[in-house]
């Protein structure tokens, strides 16, 4: 079980610069410098070219703190950057594992996850090869206003379902208790983001 600063070891730290209270790069920095898992910077809505220059920015910052930068949703931009951890939505790894262009692409991908919420979604994801999932949301959460949370039942079998890790997603909190929860449910860790962006 994680104590302490160890805890951090079980985050991925999940970006929402709509959520910063202070300058975008120095709240990376300040994540970074708790030594996440990694930081998966999902800013989605962004166009393609501004998402890879921000992108750039944040591997910077995340090779100097020893930390994994994962990309999400942009294989050409993880590619740009040299990072070999792209996160995709589910529908968007399935549309693109039948499309033969972006398939050749993402299979030059060292890892690849995928958001899932359900038993289902998990099988799909793992028999497209994805080598991590994010299950949730777990708990209430405000990013997911009225839907209803999928609870630590869902979650256990979510974990029992696949041989790959599961990240727990969805009202996290960066203690202790809240990983060590997850943990017990057969998850890897958890992700974190509306709290890393104000740490």
């Amino acid at each position: 079980m994680c104590r302490g600063e160890d805890c951090y070891k079980n985050i991925i730290a999940v970006t929402n610069r709509n959520l910063c209270d202070r300058p975008y790069m120095e709240q990376i920095e300040r994540i970074c410098s708790r030594h996440p898992k990694a930081v998966l910077v999902r800013e989605k809505d962004l166009p393609v070219n501004e998402y890879a220059r921000l992108l750039a920015q944040v591997q910077e910052i995340c090779l100097r703190y020893g930390v994994q930068c994962i990309a999400h949703t942009y294989t050409d931009a993880a590619v740009q950057c040299g990072i070999d951890v792209v996160h995709y939505p589910l529908n968007l790894l399935q549309d693109e594992m039948h499309h033969p262009v972006s398939k050749k692409k993402i299979l030059h991908i060292r890892k690849k996850g995928a958001s899932v919420h359900s038993v289902e979604e998990a099988l799909l994801a793992e028999a497209l090869g994805a080598d991590y999932l994010t299950a949730g949301h777990i708990f209430e959460t405000g990013c997911k206003p009225g839907a209803a949370p999928r609870g630590k039942d869902f979650l256990r079998s979510v974990c029992t379902a696949v041989k790959i890790p599961v990240y727990a997603i969805g009202g996290m909190s960066a203690s202790e208790k809240c990983v060590e929860s997850m943990v017990l449910c057969g998850a890897a860790g958890i992700c974190v983001m509306s709290e890393c962006m104000q740490w």
